[in-house]
């Protein structure tokens, strides 16, 4: 007799076979024609809403997989509060305007450049961006990600632009809004000149750059401050590392309270005695370092009393003065800080103070112009620092010279180095009505994840500077400002604003650059200072951030399924001072609240040896090339592996490892659902009560699970859902129960209550893992859901069900307790087994025999509590129990008071269930099997 054709063996239709790479597209493709995300949103409709607002990236090429990384746990986010009841839709976006796409279209058309008219970039521009929001879409798509992909956010949308603009009057309209002469940070590139946000610069070690010890000649007398001081030849010292700027220089700034002396000393360079002044801290060290030996104190004063004293610019006709500021240090220089209020901000703050000139020598090429005399057409980075280096030498006020590397801002997407240039520019004022400690208060009422997050953007806006909103490209969203030609006074208020709103909000954005001025002012237009009638438009565009900034009420606001403010903004950490900061600093101004209640921020993409990924590296990863080789589930897998708390490393080999753990979770289904061919939940449950103890330590198992993941989910810690689903799939449930239910699911008779308490067991276990698994491997749960026969919930897709609930009776710590017990044991006696198997003794565990001893009477009362159970839980043939401990016994590790000895069982083996036992061939007519297999026969 063939008694294999007599076991319950799972059906010849073996489900999920492995062919993820075929399977995901189809999925995606199903999703798409039976909308589920119209399913979903209309199942969740007037529920609770939950709203993840999306940072926009910008379309400027293929996916990089920290971007895909980044969507990937927006989704998961999006997925789990859907799961549980909340209304959570889910708006991408792209930020499509700006520098980044501008600088690439520039570089694609190359000379051509020089001849494009503004229209005509910003054409070339708009069908670049449309390009990339279409591949990355696709992208992103492909990656599982569910949204509205349909309607999304594009900020060149006119109804996008025509918010911008209402967010802009909002601020005009409170006072916020100011256009001034002020320094800032200048790209000089070809493909750039124009401002820079902090959010757009990288600050690199720079290669050697000049620093520089100049003596400025006093006019006027300081005897009366330090005895036996020569009025004619009497000097302070600067020292600076951007010798360009000293064309700008009208003033040095000391700090009122260190002390300053006067020393006398050789110049070493033109032998003549000479008195300068400089900080008492720093004077030992910088003779030093000028190599003068023997000189002379002539007194000291605090730095309050040398305020006001005069000097002669080196080489311009100029008299500048010298300065108080508490920003003076004395980690190096001189004390004496060269000021030049055109080409930094402190020093613009002090010539405000002071009342100094505003000079800025400098145009938007980087260039010299003739207010610098005869340096007038030098490049100040190529050629101007040599050139003035040289001018300072010729004159003698030169003291010393040295190259050093130290910190110096480049523009991102060039790499040049960018200036300190003074421009008129429109700001956002920080400090009027004070709102620079309303966005602190807000930021206090913020929920940071990861915490530290508030103390570093406090500091950012303690510190920052007002937010210049002005760019000189073309491709943005233009300020709706106007000039009087008359006077050349801006002219600007929320009636003119509001007209141009209207405006972009129908024709878009574009129109600007080829409509007429009249086309944007209402006819009885005047100019408020000189009562003029004739105008000219503002050509400076928006700060992009100041655009993406403004998504909290060009999106938020305006989409009816949505509502502000959002739930959670979530972004890298580089975007505490990009779109954090700028998202939060107009809301506060124009709303008065906050864009978010929460802020979570993951660290970068990096490499196996924790370097920054690009293709120039050859680390590069990108969502196309990893979607290929592993699919997207394996993506999904891997990046909730990760604690995105801290930079996270990737590599294929990374990623093939998590390629392992998806196999097991997704084996840990298949063998589910090949186990419940013929379980129907209506027939064939088995009550709480009738299960066995080991299929209720399971479901309390299955509890712990559920709390653990939800509690996961919940703090945003998927790592913690990866680690719990794992270790659930491969420890508890295939290296445990569903291995010793091999037994009794494949043996026993059909209808037997042991068989059908285990496929009960099973089919709770299968619900509620491929739920709490839905949010992260999303294509998988949902071939795992169209698997199951008997689903509970009148529902097409996993992604339309409920999230798992607790059961409370299903837990059992005491049991629980229990059964860590065997479990140790398990594993003390496996040891043992090992040892056999490795000496070739044995190749299966049933072909074993274990003897176990014990002294403890507590441990002996355990175990003969279990005695009948223990061949099964510890997967052998025969388990005998003794007190007496023999000579060959080996002491367990976990389990204490235990001893354990293995043997070859000497018993045949059942044909059928293929353990060993006395009984097999004890029933005439089954010679081949065990008693209990004839049983089942019958």
């Amino acid at each position: 007799m063939d008694y294999k054709n007599t076991l319950n063996l799972p059906t010849t239709q073996f489900p999920m076979k492995a062919d993820l790479l075929r399977k995901e597209p189809e999925i995606q493709k199903k999703w798409e024609k039976e909308q589920l995300y119209e399913q979903v949103r209309k199942a969740r409709a007037g529920r609770e809403k939950y709203i993840l607002h999306d940072g926009p990236p910008y379309p400027t090429g293929e996916l990089h997989i920290g971007t895909g990384l980044n969507k990937i746990l927006k989704d998961f986010i999006v997925r789990f509060h859907t799961m549980k009841g909340y209304d959570a839709p889910y708006i991408p976006g792209w930020d499509c305007h700006g520098l980044p796409i501008e600088h690439r279209v520039m570089q694609d058309v190359g000379e051509e450049r020089k001849n494009l008219t503004k229209p005509e970039i910003r054409k070339k521009c708009k069908k670049y961006a449309e390009k990339f929001v279409k591949l990355q879409r696709t992208q992103f798509k492909t990656l599982g990600v569910l949204g509205d992909w349909e309607h999304p956010y594009l900020t060149f949308d006119p109804q996008y632009e025509a918010g911008i603009i209402e967010v802009f009057g909002k601020l005009v309209e409170k006072g916020y809004v100011y256009r001034s002469k002020k320094p800032v940070h200048w790209c000089p590139n070809e493909l750039g000149q124009t401002t820079l946000a902090e959010a757009e610069l990288d600050y690199r070690e720079e290669t050697p750059s000049p620093s520089i010890y100049v003596n400025f000649k006093l006019t006027d007398g300081i005897d009366n401050l330090f005895k036996g001081a020569d009025s004619n030849n009497s000097y302070i010292m600067i020292w600076t590392t951007t010798p360009w700027t000293l064309p700008a220089n009208v003033a040095v700034a000391i700090h009122p309270e260190y002390e300053y002396i006067a020393i006398r000393y050789l110049n070493p360079k033109t032998q003549k005695k000479e008195i300068t002044i400089l900080a008492d801290k720093r004077a030992e060290l910088i003779m030093s370092a000028l190599g003068i030996k023997d000189y002379e104190c002539l007194g000291k004063v605090q730095g309050r009393l040398l305020e006001g004293i005069r000097y002669r610019h080196p080489f311009i006709d100029r008299i500048g003065s010298v300065v108080l500021a508490d920003y003076v240090t004395l980690s190096d220089g001189t004390g004496c800080v060269h000021t030049a209020p055109g080409h930094g901000q402190e020093d613009y703050l002090t010539g405000i103070k002071y009342h100094l000139p505003l000079l800025s020598p400098v145009d938007e090429k980087g260039n010299f112009t003739k207010e610098a005399g005869e340096f007038a057409g030098l490049n100040i980075l190529k050629e101007g620092n040599d050139a003035i280096i040289k001018k300072l030498e010729m004159l003698g006020a030169l003291l010393d010279k040295k190259d050093i590397a130290h910190s110096y801002p480049h523009c991102w997407r060039c790499d040049d180095p960018v200036i300190f240039r003074a421009t008129e520019q429109w700001f956002v004022s920080l400090d009027y009505n004070n709102l620079r400690q309303r966005v602190l208060d807000e930021i206090k009422r913020t929920k940071w994840i990861p915490s530290w997050g508030e103390n570093r953007m406090a500091k950012m806006i303690s510190e920052r500077p007002d937010w210049c909103i002005s760019r000189q490209r073309s491709w943005g969203v233009p300020i709706p400002a106007f000039h009087c030609k008359d006077c050349r006074q801006a002219h600007i208020n929320t009636n003119t604003i509001n007209y141009v709103r209207d405006r972009f909000e129908k024709e878009g954005a574009d129109i600007w650059f080829y409509k007429d001025v009249s086309y944007f002012l209402p006819s009885d237009t005047k100019c408020s200072q000189c009562g003029g009638d004739r105008f000219e438009k503002e050509m400076d565009i928006f700060d992009v951030w100041f655009e993406s900034g403004s998504s909290h009420h060009a999106v938020l606001h305006k989409r009816a399924e949505l509502s502000y403010p959002a739930d959670l903004y979530l972004e890298g950490t580089d975007q505490h001072r990009g779109w954090f900061q700028l998202s939060l600093l107009p809301s506060v101004g124009a709303w008065d609240k906050a864009p978010f209640q929460s802020v979570l921020t993951h660290g970068f993409v990096v490499d196996e040896q924790g370097k920054k990924m690009s293709k120039s590296r050859g680390n590069f990863i990108s969502v196309e090339d990893a979607l290929k080789e592993f699919g997207a589930d394996v993506l999904r897998l891997w990046t909730s592996s990760l604690d995105y708390q801290n930079d996270m490393s990737v590599s294929r080999n990374l990623i093939i490892r998590c390629s392992d753990a998806y196999r097991r979770v997704r084996n840990t289904f298949r063998y589910l659902l090949s186990n419940l061919y013929d379980f129907d939940p209506r027939i064939n449950i088995i009550a709480y009560e009738g299960l066995l103890e080991i299929d209720r330590w399971a479901l309390h198992k299955t509890q712990e699970l559920i709390k653990n993941v939800t509690s996961a989910y919940e703090s945003l810690q998927f790592h913690r859902v990866f680690h719990n689903i794992y270790n659930f799939c491969s420890v508890e449930m295939s290296a445990f129960y569903l291995d010793i239910l091999k037994d009794r699911s494949y043996t026993f008779p059909k209808n037997s209550r042991e068989r059908r308490a285990a496929q009960t067991v099973m089919y709770y276990i299968l619900l509620n893992l491929v739920k709490l698994s839905a949010p992260i491997i999303v294509h998988t749960a949902e071939e795992v859901w169209s698997a199951i026969i008997h689903k509970g919930e009148d529902v097409s897709s996993i992604h339309l069900t409920t999230f798992p609930k607790e059961i409370p009776v299903w837990t059992d710590n005491s049991l629980n307790e229990r059964w860590e017990k065997l479990i140790n044991m398990r594993t003390d006696v496996a040891r043992e087994l090992e040892k056999m198997r490795a000496a070739k003794l044995i190749g299966n565990s049933l072909e074993a025999s274990v003897n176990l001893y014990t002294e403890n009477e507590d441990l002996w009362q355990f175990l003969k509590s279990y005695e009948k159970d223990l061949p099964m839980i510890l997967i052998v043939s025969e388990v005998k129990l003794d007190r007496n401990i023999t000579s060959g016994a080996v002491k367990g590790e976990l389990t204490g008071n235990l001893w354990i000895e293995c043997s070859v069982s000497q018993h045949k083996k059942c044909e059928r269930c293929w353990n060993l036992r006395e009984s097999v061939g004890t029933v005439k007519e089954h010679p081949t099997i065990c008693a209990r297999c004839v049983t089942a026969l019958q």
